[in-house]
This record gives C-alpha cells, sequence and structure tokens, in this order.
C-alpha cells in the first residue's frame, strides 16, 4: 500500500515543501551555505521574469532583458540577502513582545495626536544652522571641509523608544562633507547617502559627488544620516537605523529630515540660487520625504529608492518571522501605520513635475523594481531611467551617472563654469538602458 502523504499531487508538493524547509534551515545555521540559497532564488526570478514577458505591459516598468550577466547581478542581491538573514539576527521572544507593545502604542499616540490624519505636523520645523564648525579632510585626493553641528533633534518624551534613541551619545552631532567653488555663490546638490555608507570616501564614489562638483560646478553637500559614519553605535554604520526595533527607523528617518531641513537652511545663507537633492537607496527615501515637506527645492533625484519599509520588512523576512510579527501585531497593521508619518508615499511632491526625476534596477532584490515604481506612480509618472543591473549596479551603469547630470542640468542646477554644457540640448533620457 503506497503512502498516503504521497496519494495526491497536492500532499506530495506540501511534502517536498517541508523537506526544502528542513534543508534549508540546516543550510542557514552557517553564513557560506546561507548564500546557496541565492540559486533557487534566483531561478525563481527568472522565472518570474519570463512570465511577465509573454503577459501585458505594466506602465512604467519595463521587463529586462535574460542574460548570465543579470542573473549573476540578481544571484549577489539574493546571496548578500541570505548572509544577513543568519539565526543569530533573528528577534528573540522578548523583541517580538517588546517591538510589539511600542508600535501598538505609538499608533495609538499618533492616531490621538491626529499624526496619521495629517502626517505633516508630525515633523517640527527646525531652528536655522547659523554658525557650524568646520574641520579640513581629504579624501580620493580630493579636499572637503566638514561641517559639523549639534542636531538638536530628540523624540518627543512620550514616543515609545525615546529613551533608547536619547541614549544614542554619539549621534547627537550631526555633520555635512562640503565641496565648495571660490567666488561668486552656485547652485548646490546635497546628496543623501544610502544604508552603512557615511563617510567621505564611500560617499565620493555612491553619489557622483566629486563628478556633479567639477562638471555641473556645483557646491556639493553631504550630510551623514543619523547612526551613520561617526554617528553610528555598532561595528556596522546604521544597524540600529534599521533593524527589527522599527522605532527607531521612524525616529532615524524624522531626525534625518531635521539634520537635513537644518543644512539646507545654512545652504541657502550660501545665497544659493537653486538647491537639488539626489539620494541613494535609504537617500532616495529621505529626499522623497522632503520634496514633499520642503516648498523650495529645485529638484529632485531619487535612485534606487525604497519607500515602504514594513513591505521591504515583509518581502525579505522568512517565513517564520513573518508570521509571528503579524501574531504579534508588528507587521499588518501597526507598523504600516506608525510608518505613515515618515512615507514618502504620505506626501505630495511639492517639487515641480518637470524636475522630479527617478531611476532604479530592474534586477534590484534589496530595494526591489516596485518600490521606484511606487514612488514613479506617486509622483505622477515623472521621467524616469531604468539599469538592467542590481541595488548597487548602478555604480558601474554608465548610464546612471549621465541620467542623474543631465537630470540636474534640465533642472537649471549647474555653475557658471558648466554653462556651456547647459546650453546645449540635452540628450532625450531615455527609460530603459544597459539591459
Amino acid at each position: 500500500m503506497g503512502n498516503a502523504l504521497l496519494d495526491t499531487p497536492g500532499a506530495a508538493w506540501r511534502a517536498a515543501g517541508r523537506h526544502y524547509r528542513n534543508v534549508e534551515r540546516e543550510l542557514a545555521r552557517h553564513a557560506p551555505t546561507r548564500a546557496l540559497v541565492a540559486a533557487p532564488r534566483t531561478a525563481k526570478v527568472v522565472g518570474e521574469t519570463l512570465v511577465r514577458k509573454i503577459g501585458a505591459d505594466e506602465p512604467g516598468l519595463p521587463v529586462p532583458r535574460i542574460s548570465p550577466a543579470f542573473a549573476a547581478q540578481v544571484a549577489i542581491d539574493e546571496a548578500i540577502l541570505a548572509i544577513a538573514m543568519g539565526p543569530n539576527a533573528f528577534p528573540t521572544r522578548a523583541d517580538y513582545h517588546r517591538v510589539g507593545r511600542e508600535l501598538t502604542d505609538a499608533g495609538e499616540l499618533f492616531a490621538t495626536r491626529g499624526w496619521l490624519d495629517d502626517p505633516a505636523s508630525y515633523h517640527r520645523l527646525p531652528p536655522d544652522l547659523t554658525e557650524p564648525a568646520f574641520k579640513k579632510g581629504w579624501a580620493l585626493g580630493q579636499s572637503y571641509e566638514r561641517l559639523l553641528f549639534p542636531s538638536g533633534w530628540s523624540p518627543r518624551t512620550e514616543e515609545p523608544g525615546a529613551e533608547r534613541w536619547a541614549g544614542y551619545e554619539a549621534n547627537r552631532t550631526a555633520s555635512a562633507v562640503v565641496l565648495r567653488h571660490p567666488g561668486a555663490p552656485r547652485p548646490w546638490v546635497v546628496a543623501v547617502h544610502g544604508f552603512a555608507c557615511g563617510s567621505a570616501f564611500m560617499d565620493f564614489i555612491g553619489l557622483h559627488a566629486m563628478r556633479m562638483h567639477r562638471e555641473l560646478g556645483v557646491n556639493v553637500a553631504l550630510p551623514v544620516m543619523p547612526l551613520h559614519g561617526a554617528r553610528k553605535i555598532s561595528r556596522i554604520s546604521g544597524e540600529s537605523f534599521l533593524s527589527f526595533d522599527l522605532m527607531n527607523t521612524v525616529h532615524g528617518l524624522s531626525q534625518g529630515v531635521w539634520d537635513v531641513r537644518r543644512l539646507l537652511s545654512w545652504v541657502r545663507q550660501q545665497d544659493a540660487p537653486e538647491i537639488g537633492l539626489y539620494g541613494v537607496s535609504l537617500g532616495a527615501y529621505m529626499v522623497s520625504l522632503l520634496a514633499g515637506l520642503d516648498p523650495n527645492l529645485d529638484a529632485v533625484v531619487a535612485g534606487i529608492p525604497v519607500v515602504d519599509f514594513p513591505e521591504l520588512i515583509q518581502s525579505h523576512s522568512p517565513t517564520n518571522i513573518r508570521l509571528r510579527a503579524i501574531e504579534h501585531r508588528i507587521l499588518g497593521g501597526n507598523a504600516e501605520a506608525v510608518h505613515r508619518v515618515v512615507s514618502p508615499l504620505s506626501f505630495a511632491p511639492l517639487v515641480p513635475h518637470e524636475r522630479r526625476f527617478i531611476y532604479g534596477g530592474l534586477g534590484d532584490r534589496l530595494a526591489r523594481p516596485t518600490q521606484a515604481h511606487r514612488l514613479w506612480a506617486h509622483w505622477d509618472e515623472p521621467e524616469i531611467y531604468w539599469y538592467g543591473g542590481n541595488h548597487v549596479g548602478y555604480l558601474w551603469s554608465g548610464g546612471v551617472p549621465e541620467f542623474v547630470m543631465t537630470s540636474m542640468r534640465s533642472a537649471g542646477i549647474v555653475g557658471e563654469e558648466a554653462d556651456g554644457d547647459a546650453q546645449a540640448e540635452p540628450e532625450p533620457l531615455a527609460q530603459v538602458a544597459d539591459l
């Protein structure tokens, strides 16, 4: 008599699924072997892409061309995710109870104060930055100024997690790297780094800072986000910003907005004729949020943007963690509600439509193309550029820096030395490249 478990195709699939999960759990015990799950996950992405090719096109989200290079870049992202999601990073039972309680209390507080109905009212207007300190620095053959100032931001004492956040002493001093041209006032680009960055060396590369400074002839300011760079409180820059302590993310984004608005007040005191914002990944989230809060910005470029952290956590978390988070009322309601006050999708963009720009990676498994696509739809479908690589693939995509430079030029973010370039008719901004 045959095994009853295998008497039906459905039972066979369930048995195979249980076997796969057992193998996956065993592999997850060791970091090198965790990376092996990238292979089946990459195959799944490739399969889903092939299915999309025979279906109807989704406006604004093209289907990438399948190639060995595309699959390799997807595999790199999947391997990074698999290694990062080891058992040592999983929340404990106490974590679930504490985080669930914090988000429940925050949801009730935010609703009572009216912040969920009017997210802009959650953000306090910071005082102008008038007398920052300066230090000299050098990176990649480029001298720069380091601007430092007390942040002055702290959560309201009644907000859950406020005491924890207030204890991060290194985070209290805000800073920014500044590249300035001598002479008459020029336009400025304030460029915001991504997760785990925040050093001059990394941000010069990751934000095309020196190229913008030289080719566009603009001044550039690179603010350091909370808990990143010299403000970090753990070995990894930004680790406590994006963790299972989801109120930390709310506080970090709130303080980041405050700090950049203070920096912008100082930039305006330098008689800046125009100011553009540029952000990558976490930095793109930040500039997208600022684009809905500051009515006096001249351009915004969001690169490989994240716009919905609760959704991203849901998509990246192992099934058992996702289900336990829902059970403890973390995901599936409270996190989504509380994050409304810091979500770019809660704010109508104040930057003119023709000066909003987005680029994304069609093989991005960290921020996911759907996040950039959601921002594109929320921003009323502005110019968008897609490259065919993974999350960090923009660094070796020749089309991305050209898109950023052309976007800034088209918005008038260009200095005197680059006026000749600015008068030339820019090439049309491609929707899809590097595929």
